[in-house]
């Protein structure tokens, strides 16, 4: 089986690979992560998760049998890419705009390996309840959308913002579990690896 390489220091796609029984080792691949001119943002993001898987197999002295996998998730409203936020003003600004609306979460996975790629975007759509200004500035002061795109982890406190959600939710989190897995099975990568046999003790049963 080939071995699988995460190039990402994301937490929370780590989590989400051991959540379906994956096994893996963890890169380091800082890259420009500026968009380009003109770049729409699933291009945007398409182009980035590529570029991670690339250089995640560039840093590896063997690439004999390695799949890399490149991640990145861009939260988008009216067609802008709402980042991390720089200090509180741009968060507190963020967050009103959120409020009260929807907003597409767009997050692309790339599995790359010495003889090719292959890529996929996820589209989500969420929607917040409307915000008071109170709940943002106590939001904003809990820490947890300081390193967060579009200022705002669903699986965290946020997930109270949150009346609707049509798509993956783990994509938004920041990795598609359902189309990772089928990306994973073209490199003969299962998923469940390792899990304990309890059929013996269930027929048992009784």
């Amino acid at each position: 089986m080939a071995t699988l390489y995460l190039a990402s220091g994301s937490p929370r796609r780590r989590e989400l690979l051991r959540q379906i029984g994956v096994s893996f080792q963890t890169l380091n691949v800082p890259i420009d992560e500026e968009a380009l001119p003109g770049e729409s943002p699933s291009a945007y993001v398409e182009r980035l998760a590529r570029a991670k898987g690339q250089a995640g197999l560039g840093v590896l002295g063997d690439t004999d049998g390695a799949v890399v996998l490149g991640a990145d998730t861009a939260v988008v409203m009216d067609g802008r890419i709402l980042g991390k936020p720089a200090n509180r003003e741009e968060a507190l600004a963020t967050l009103r705009t959120l409020s009260g609306r929807s907003h597409e979460v767009l997050t692309a996975v790339a599995l790359v390996s010495a003889e090719r790629v292959v890529a996929q975007v996820v589209r989500s759509q969420v929607t917040f309840r409307p915000l008071s200004q109170a709940e943002i500035e106590a939001y904003w002061a809990s820490g947890e959308p300081q390193d967060k795109a579009g200022c705002y982890g669903i699986q965290g406190l946020a997930a109270v913002f949150v009346s609707q959600l049509q798509g993956s939710y783990s994509a938004v989190v920041g990795l598609p579990l359902c189309e990772t897995a089928a990306l994973l099975a073209e490199f003969a990568i299962p998923c469940w690896q390792s899990l304990p046999d309890h059929s013996q003790e269930v027929a048992g049963r009784g």
